[in-house]
């Protein structure tokens, strides 16, 4: 049997078109339009973004994550402040997103800094999450080099036994939300021949205002 060779593989994107004129003035808008568009298309995890950080040093690095909110400030995802993700974003707030949803031929690319949401806010997230997940955030020592599986079982099973029979759980003090707050947000959508579609959103600031531009990029 043959292996087809990668370099090969071919896939025309012919689905839509995006054009300045058709965009929403705010690029918050236009997420969210994209957004509810790939939800209703059953996008398989529609909310999956790729966080991309850079580490005191220089070194970059990315991992899947979900999006959980989305306000007039940014776009917001929850995690263990001691992971690898939050000791890079602690020691450098700068940081990317990206969504792609292949079934619409879409992705969009989102730059900016990254903050810490409120206490309360990470703590109401936290306790209406499933319990599984509330014992798993308590029981998991986030990139950390662990022995084996059984160690995380063992864990699991001690939380599970401190926390029995209480309704509420507590927050672990080392978990919680970051925002990222955008200054750079870029959609692009597939078309034939590669001639892509790239609308891209620049937030901009004056002595008299602050606004969002809109510029298209080339292919």
């Amino acid at each position: 049997m043959e292996t087809q060779s990668i370099s090969s593989i071919r896939q025309e994107y012919l689905l839509a078109t995006l054009s300045e004129k058709e965009v929403a003035p705010s690029p918050i808008d236009q997420f969210e339009r994209w957004l509810n568009e790939a939800m209703k298309s059953e996008v398989l995890e529609p909310t999956a973004m790729v966080l991309s950080t850079v580490s005191a040093d220089g070194q970059p690095s990315s991992r899947v994550v979900l999006l959980k909110d989305i306000d007039a400030n940014g776009f917001v995802f929850y995690t263990n402040y001691s992971s690898r993700k939050g000791s890079d974003l602690s020691q450098n707030d700068r940081a990317s997103l990206l969504f792609f949803w292949p079934e619409l031929q879409r992705q969009v690319r989102i730059e900016g800094e990254v903050k810490r949401i409120t206490p309360e806010q990470s703590t109401t997230y936290f306790q209406s999450r499933p319990r599984g997940s509330q014992i798993g955030a308590w029981a998991s020592p986030q990139s950390q080099v662990v022995p084996n599986r059984e160690f995380l079982d063992d864990r699991i099973e001690e939380m599970e036994k401190k926390f029995e029979g209480m309704e509420v759980l507590p927050r672990p003090e080392q978990w919680g939300g970051f925002c990222l707050l955008p200054k750079r947000i870029e959609f692009w959508q597939g078309r034939g021949s590669r001639m892509h579609d790239r609308i891209r959103y620049e937030f901009t600031t004056t002595t008299q205002h602050a606004e969002w531009q809109i510029e298209r990029l080339a292919p």
